[in-house]
């Protein structure tokens, strides 16, 4: 069956062992028992469609994958697998400035993208904390969000159309160009998040922003705990400011960042950042700090831009700080803004229970938290053996997101991590309804199996 691959493909098929060995993992920690099948490295739509006929034509499962920098084991092989990959996939294809829209092939780095865009004026608002290493195809997969998301949304609303290859090798062309469209059910929608169930996303028509966002001001707030500084985080949002960014970090957090970038941050409580922009920058930086003052925080503006960016470059440091202590679990739960302090106190509450320290950073102003749980790799399978009794703490964490309205995940998405929960917050009736929609696209179930459903 390779052989037939072979013939189509050439070089773009892969079976060199090294190299499937590779697609065992992603940056989740987590590692198949065995490499897959094979790998097509696509450079065109052509070879991710003579993929999928091939795997459809012989039953043979197709996982979809980007750069490999997901957190939720979505995008990795195993054996009998076939891996179709779109990381060569880097073209970008059209700039347009006067319809503030990008057409990109899936590969294309995030941050790649903002620097194509620069010279024009533009930006791509969605900016995950792995700008620089992930694709557009895969944080469409995961409907990515960023820091910048609370103002400038996440992924889906930055997708006005997409290229997806079925299972039977067919290309939809779904979505618009336009700014408004309402033809039809919105396909584009359901495919941004799927992390690659339905298909295999190979471009993108995106939405772009102008690059100048006018004054920007940082304001870095102490708190004596962590849900001093979530009702503060709350209380921002609800008082009318819409910051670019509002992030908060929690004690554990602030310490393993000191130790990684050798600064004194160890025995604070609890630090939010709060950075507004545009014309009424000003004036909402001094509404932030009157909040905080409040609720009992200390704050003070960045001298400058620079210094502005410095302060953010300490909450970009949590996931190489917590890296350096051993592999680490990653969650993502997302609760209502107004519930963040319970949220907050719930996982103290779990910490003290369990005995163990789960450092968590958040989007406070969106409600998305990042609990950490620090693992040891297994010294023989080197894969990550996640102990039972942070499973125990994990399962205790999820259900408190949910009793308070919250989701399970808010952009790293379900893949093999969170699947034994899925059904817990869908509920029956809608957890079979999306297998059912599943199997319209994708009728024999060969699109990433084991993941998500």
């Amino acid at each position: 069956m390779l052989d037939e691959l072979r013939a189509e493909l050439g070089a773009v098929l892969v079976t060199d062992p090294a190299a499937l060995d590779a697609l065992r993992a992603d940056k989740s920690g987590r590692i198949s028992a065995s490499a897959p099948l094979a790998l097509v490295e696509a450079r065109e739509i052509a070879h991710v469609q003579a993929a999928v006929r091939w795997a459809s034509r012989h039953g043979i499962p197709v996982v979809p994958r980007g750069a490999g920098t997901g957190l939720a084991g979505g995008a990795i092989g195993q054996e009998g697998e076939l891996v179709v990959s779109t990381a060569r996939m880097t073209r970008v294809l059209e700039i347009s400035v006067e319809d503030e829209l990008a057409v990109v092939e899936a590969g294309v780095i995030n941050a790649d993208l903002t620097a194509a865009l620069a010279p024009h004026g533009l930006w791509y608002a969605p900016d995950p904390a792995s700008r620089a290493i992930s694709t557009i195809g895969g944080n469409i997969a995961t409907n990515a969000g960023g820091l910048m998301c609370v103002k400038y949304g996440v992924t889906r609303e930055a997708v006005l159309g997409l290229k997806l290859v079925l299972a039977d090798g067919r290309v939809l062309d779904l979505g618009r160009r336009t700014v408004k469209g309402v033809t039809g059910y919105d396909l584009t929608a359901l495919v941004i998040g799927s992390e690659g169930t339905l298909g295999v996303v190979v471009e993108a028509t995106l939405r772009l922003r102008p690059l100048a966002r006018g004054e920007v001001v940082t304001v870095s707030a102490a708190f004596p705990d962590v849900e001093a500084a979530a009702r503060a985080s709350a209380a921002i949002t609800a008082s009318g400011v819409r910051p670019a960014a509002l992030e908060l970090l929690d004690a554990s957090a602030l310490e393993a960042i000191g130790e990684l970038l050798d600064l004194d941050l160890a025995g604070r409580g609890a630090q939010l950042l709060v950075q507004t922009d545009g014309p009424a920058a000003g004036d909402e930086a001094d509404a932030v700090l009157a909040v905080v003052r409040a609720h009992g925080g200390s704050a003070e503006r960045a001298a400058d831009a620079a210094e502005g960016e410095r302060l953010f470059a300490i909450r970009r440091a949590f996931h190489p700080a917590m890296e350096r202590r051993g592999a680490v679990l990653i969650e993502d739960v997302a609760v209502p803004r107004s519930a963040l302090p319970a949220m907050f106190a719930a996982i103290g509450e779990i910490e003290r229970r369990h005995g163990i320290r789960i450092p968590t950073v958040a989007h406070a102003g969106d409600g998305n938290l990042h609990p950490n749980f620090v693992v040891e790799p297994d010294a023989m399978g080197g894969h990550l053996e996640v102990p039972e009794r942070v499973w125990a703490a994990a399962d205790e964490l999820f259900r408190e997101c949910l009793r308070l309205g919250g989701t399970l995940t808010g952009e790293h998405g379900v893949g093999v991590l969170k699947r034994r929960w899925l059904r817990q917050e869908l509920g029956d009736d809608s957890f079979e309804l999306q297998r059912r929609i599943k199997a319209v696209f994708d009728p024999a179930g060969i699109m990433n199996p084991g993941k998500v459903f």
